[in-house]
């Protein structure tokens, strides 16, 4: 019956006979056409997205902004110790209100992707605002758009093997993942328009997490992968940034696994009932690698229904994290991902999430002598990643 009555109101709708102030099922939104030339990954492009880090604060909230200091933020040194480690891709950060400010550090930006490939990494171009309000605001919808028709174009002259714009980062679109899906597939036309040979990324809404994957119908173009993000738990991982007012030391002392000694100690540290109560709460739900591996399972499952690779773009857990519990998450995530045939990347080489590298430290003396700021990626970390350590 709901079939016919389905039925009908399309019948009805065509012929404008819905009655004013019917309230009508959205239509179903039909995918874009495939050009007939794309095929799916290779396995050469697919094994460049095995191992990666992310590039957070090169073109994203730079600590300045000027053009020298963009063109040297990272030595190529620095990049050559990547591409040592083992990485195999960089995902790369891009404000896109950077590049609106002044259109000429596109010029800046791609040559600074030129220099990732030279080191033979595979760099992921991901628009990165931190204005934008994409579900309330048709001009910033625009404003992606406009921003991929300004930067496909000036990706082409580099290696397409190593290439691989990433529509956005992170979309939100609580409750409405339609609408996302909408916009990606405008946003992957204008892409494509300029860049009929390279493999796009794509997301899902909910901040590109599991569940935005799991709710995400695939676009008809089979020359994408699909990436998802990992932070579970946030209280874990993140220390509960999200809530203000709590004990993040004691939050700091929270193991992985989860064990009831570790977790009564550490909820008798806390200096209040609240982040007591909130230890309690992520204590009783047992993170461990399986339930981790559950998580990776799913997006893992999603792309093997829908015969589509994907990609872990994202994780890590803070610094700020006691040493043992952070390894150990990270160790799960990236073994998880690996028994999965997932690629995975690091958050990131210059973010407190990863390494917490701050790449002018290498060239700034400090009071004393040396230099100040971590300057190289730790031996642990990189353990943890399965990784080698460099010097």
């Amino acid at each position: 019956m709901r079939l016919i009555a389905r039925l009908l109101m399309g019948v009805l709708l065509l012929l404008g006979a819905v009655p004013i102030g019917h309230t009508a099922a959205p239509p179903t939104r039909l995918p874009a056409p495939t050009p007939a030339h794309l095929a799916a990954p290779s396995p050469e492009r697919l094994a460049a997205l095995a191992r990666g880090v992310n590039l957070t604060n090169w073109f994203r909230f730079p600590p300045r902004a000027d053009d020298e200091a963009l063109r040297t933020y990272i030595s190529d040194t620095a990049i050559a110790a990547l591409r040592r480690a083992g990485f195999s891709f960089v995902r790369l950060a891009v404000q896109p209100e950077l590049l609106e400010a002044s259109p000429h550090r596109l010029d800046l930006l791609v040559e600074s992707v030129r220099r990732l490939q030279q080191a033979g990494l595979a760099v992921v171009v991901e628009a990165h605002p931190t204005t934008w309000h994409l579900e309330q605001s048709a001009a910033d919808r625009g404003r992606l758009l406009a921003f991929w028709r300004l930067v496909a174009p000036a990706l082409r002259p580099l290696d397409p093997r190593l290439t691989y714009p990433e529509i956005l980062n992170e979309p939100v679109f609580a409750g409405a993942p339609q609408a996302w899906e909408a916009l990606q597939d405008d946003a992957l036309a204008v892409v494509r328009a300029a860049l009929p040979d390279l493999t796009v990324v794509l997301t899902g809404s909910d901040w590109g997490g599991v569940d935005g994957l799991a709710a995400l119908h695939p676009v008809s173009d089979p020359d994408v992968v699909y990436s998802f993000h990992f932070y579970e738990p946030s209280e874990l991982t993140a220390l509960a940034a999200y809530r203000p007012g709590l004990d993040r030391a004691a939050l700091a002392r929270v193991p992985f696994p989860s064990d009831d000694a570790g977790c009564r100690a550490a909820a008798d540290s806390a200096a209040d009932d609240a982040t007591r109560g909130l230890m309690a709460f992520v204590c009783s739900m047992h993170w461990d690698a399986a339930r981790v591996g559950a998580r990776i399972e799913r997006a893992a499952a999603w792309g093997r229904d829908h015969h589509v690779p994907v990609l872990l773009g994202e994780f890590g857990a803070t610094r700020a994290l006691n040493a043992p519990a952070r390894l150990a998450w990270l160790e799960v995530v990236r073994r998880a991902c690996e028994r999965r045939g997932v690629g995975w990347a690091l958050g990131g080489y210059d973010d407190s999430m990863g390494f917490g590298v701050d790449p002018r430290a290498a060239r700034r003396p400090a009071p004393g002598g040396g230099v100040s700021g971590r300057s190289v990626m730790d031996r642990a970390t990189l353990s943890a990643l399965g990784l080698d350590a460099v010097e």
